[in-house]
């Protein structure tokens, strides 16, 4: 009696597992950056009018009773949710830097509004990078196009473009968050440039927290345009023409070798 020649099929399954694991891997390292997309585009509907100053104005006097009784508990629970708001891109990340101040004081409340920023960040960071940013990143190698010699000289002026990004006001948040993340940028240096230049702007939203409760009494909400005022604006501008300043020498060095 014949048996039946099962190595064929045995070698065709052993490919098909070996074939269909990597596809597996491929498809589990976006799962996070699709999560952080999902949340955000869920967030962005159901949150943006629960995290507003209404909210923090009518919950202030319960807030400020908690944290008389659990100044510990309340930060922990403050730096929790603004490293959520951050991470996932949600709607809110103002009000919780002047919530910060108003509850924690110019001093704490800018550390705990920088620390949490930075964290959340950090996870956006690395999600993109483990899932887009690494193809994306071969892909630029492979080629011999604009984009990797637009990597190339982002390698070159890594720390003036990130504190670029995170000084120039126009420049949205999460897409200081992303962009480093597909190009190839330095976790570390992505983590302590965004660490450092997000301290103007977080000085300025706690210092209107500081004071909110005093505009909360008028029956106003916080004027976050003093962000535009001249005197405020300035000196962030002028940081970040210091962060442009090795740029802009490099350039010129590099015309002058020509």
């Amino acid at each position: 009696m014949l048996r039946p020649d099962t190595t064929q099929e045995t070698g065709m399954t052993d490919h098909a597992e070996h074939t269909a694991a990597p596809a597996k891997r491929g498809l589990n390292r976006h799962l996070p950056l699709l999560a952080i997309l999902t949340v955000a585009i869920i967030g962005a509907f159901v949150l943006r009018d629960t995290l507003s100053f209404e909210t923090l104005r009518d919950n202030r006097e319960a807030l400020l009773a908690f944290r008389d009784a659990n100044f510990a508990g309340l930060a922990a629970i403050f730096v929790l949710i603004y490293v959520a708001i951050v991470a996932f891109s949600l709607p809110g990340a103002a009000v919780a830097s002047v919530t910060g101040g108003f509850l924690f004081g110019l001093a704490a409340g800018t550390v705990f509004n920088v620390f949490s920023a930075t964290i959340g960040a950090s996870l956006i960071f690395a999600a993109a990078r483990w899932g887009l940013g690494d193809m994306l990143m071969a892909k630029i190698q492979a080629s011999d196009g604009k984009l990797k010699k637009l990597q190339t000289g982002l390698r070159e002026n890594e720390i003036s473009v990130l504190f670029l990004l995170r000084l120039v006001p126009a420049v949205p948040f999460f897409v200081a968050n992303l962009v480093p993340a597909l190009v190839g940028v330095r976790f570390f240096n992505f983590f302590w440039t965004t660490a450092l230049g997000i301290i103007p702007g977080a000085l300025v939203f706690t210092w209107i927290g500081v004071g909110v409760g005093a505009v909360f009494d008028r029956g106003e909400n916080p004027d976050l345009s003093l962000l535009w005022a001249p005197q405020v604006i300035g000196p962030i501008l002028g940081l970040a023409a210091l962060a442009a300043l090795p740029i802009v020498v490099k350039a010129i060095r590099g015309k002058k070798e020509i």
